[in-house]
């Protein structure tokens, strides 16, 4: 296959400018399995400051050499593990690890106590002064979120977030953002009480994927789509977020949460945005951010008939996950027996502009399922056959664009095509583009791009507090909803299996049909 063809001189990016990271929560799986193994392929690319160091805090009190030492355990075991899926990975780069491993260390303390930031500060003077930091902050809240608003209540406290003489301090939150409109809006209150929006990072690690990235590229720098994206040509557009795993060991979490709340408001709905937003006067990041703002905003409400009627919600129970007996939800450790969690949920939305009215939008999500496989389908109109009466049609379907986004990211495109032989008999097509086909690319977390963002100022890729809020006000009625009415129906799926059947004629009493997970 051929390379592909720059348009204009291909640009490197520059290193990020000099700065210090500190990472609440260093003990944890997010910071092992993800954020380091990012910060290491950034090492390898070149992008990270030669000016740079790391803290890590946790209550647990180690060495700094027994921090390192597990965090390098970890970055062999990452690479290891990417080299054993037949990825393009390289050796383990151990010059580079060996560098980035002595820009670190580590403290032990509570985020609760004054002292913990009298002496994080005291650290962040001696980064700048030894490794010239330049006073430029990033603090990563990788914590549960119920830390988030004291922990940077208390740097706040501490003057650890006042940017002044040049110097920046930006703070990144994880999901989940609140639990519901309310509590959403009572965390923006209290981080933008203590900072200015400029200086918050609301991460999603789906947009660091190549493809999410590549739906503005695809839309709005080819001519082929671009004309084509609208309610014209459009039947409607499906976005599916399918796992295989359960909820493994975090009941604890799950029971609170559930698939609503843990995947819709920012996960499918960043998809939503990107697919259904209209073209930015720019790629500035407010530019951007405003435009997806718009859409949540468009969806139509949700009133009480269209919360009972356009949403299903399911709960897995016993079955055959990839070959493997998988247990019913609840009968996973840590669940309630009588769990009215759910662990799938499905819902049609509609979007009230020029562009997309009468198009419907069908979402769904859920664990335990038959594939792992995060796509969105654009769906287009069918031709009129008229010409092609009385021939054969095969298995002639709709002209479908598929953008896979995770496991293997590609663009695939479904249309119509004469099968060989006499007769004229038409039947359906699919090209494919793979990423790693085409492009040769280090293997990555998803978070390379995302911090690298984070250490450039640059915000396009995080959510905006007004996007936060309008996203949870859009399911907000289904939770209360179901916080009201008991009744309203758990449906039951197989483990292993594509969701329940309800789910299934949530699309078919319209004539259509979701999307094979096989």
């Amino acid at each position: 296959m051929a390379a592909p063809s720059p348009i204009g001189p291909k640009r490197r990016p520059a290193p990020a400018s000099p700065c210090a990271l500190v990472i609440f929560g260093a003990a944890g799986d997010l910071t092992r399995r993800l954020l380091i193994p990012a910060l290491y392929n950034l090492a390898k690319a070149k992008l990270l400051p030669e000016k740079f160091a790391v803290i890590g805090l946790d209550r647990a009190d180690k060495s700094v050499a027994a921090f390192r030492e597990e965090l390098t355990l970890g970055i062999k075991s990452f690479v290891s593990d990417t080299a054993a899926e037949g990825s393009s990975s390289e050796p383990f780069a151990a010059g580079v690890w060996e560098s980035l491993a002595n820009r670190m260390t580590c403290l032990s303390g509570d985020v609760g106590m004054p002292e913990t930031y009298r002496r994080l500060a005291a650290a962040l003077d001696e980064e700048e002064k030894t490794a010239g930091t330049g006073g430029n902050v990033l603090f990563y809240l990788a914590v549960g979120s119920t830390l988030f608003a004291p922990i940077v209540e208390g740097l706040g406290k501490a003057g650890l977030l006042r940017e002044e003489e040049g110097r920046w301090r930006r703070v990144v939150v994880e999901k989940p953002f609140g639990s519901d409109l309310s509590s959403a809006r009572a965390l923006n209150a209290r981080l933008l009480d203590v900072m200015s929006e400029s200086q918050i990072y609301r991460i999603d690690h789906f947009l660091g994927k190549e493809t999410v990235q590549n739906i503005m590229a695809l839309r709005f720098a080819n001519g082929i789509f671009e004309p084509l994206w609208n309610r014209h040509h459009i039947d409607h557009v499906q976005i599916s977020v399918a796992e295989t795993v359960g909820v493994e060991h975090r009941a604890s979490f799950y029971e609170a949460t559930g698939a609503l709340r843990d995947m819709v408001p920012n996960h499918l709905f960043q998809l939503l945005s990107l697919t259904a937003m209209e073209t930015p006067n720019s790629f500035a990041a407010d530019a951007v951010r405003t435009e997806k703002r718009k859409v949540l905003e468009a969806v139509h409400p949700l009133d009480e008939g269209a919360a009972r009627r356009d949403v299903v919600r399911g709960q897995y129970g016993a079955g055959t996950v990839l070959g493997k007996p998988a247990n019913a939800y609840r009968r996973e450790p840590g669940v309630n027996p009588l769990s009215m969690t759910e662990t799938y949920i499905a819902l049609r939305l509609a979007v009230d502009n020029w562009r997309w009215a009468g198009v419907p939008f069908y979402l769904r999500t859920g664990k335990s399922m038959a594939r792992r496989s995060t796509e969105i389908a654009i769906c287009f109109k069918k031709a009129p056959i008229r010409l092609f009466h009385g021939v054969a049609l095969g298995a002639l379907g709709p002209n479908v664009l598929g953008l896979q986004i995770q496991p293997d990211e590609g663009i695939c495109l479904e249309f119509g095509a004469k099968i060989p032989g006499p007769e004229i008999t038409l039947g359906g097509v699919r090209m494919d583009f793979r990423y790693k086909d085409y492009f040769k690319s280090a293997p990555a977390t998803g978070y390379e791009t995302l911090l690298y963002d984070c250490m450039i100022g640059d915000q396009m890729l995080f959510q905006r507090a007004d996007s936060v809020e309008a996203g949870w006000g859009v399911v907000q009625p289904i939770l209360d909803l179901w916080q009201s009415d008991k009744t309203v129906p758990l449906e039951a799926y197989d483990a292993g299996s594509a969701g329940p059947e309800a789910a299934e004629l949530l699309l078919r009493k319209q004539g259509r049909e979701w999307r094979s997970l096989s």
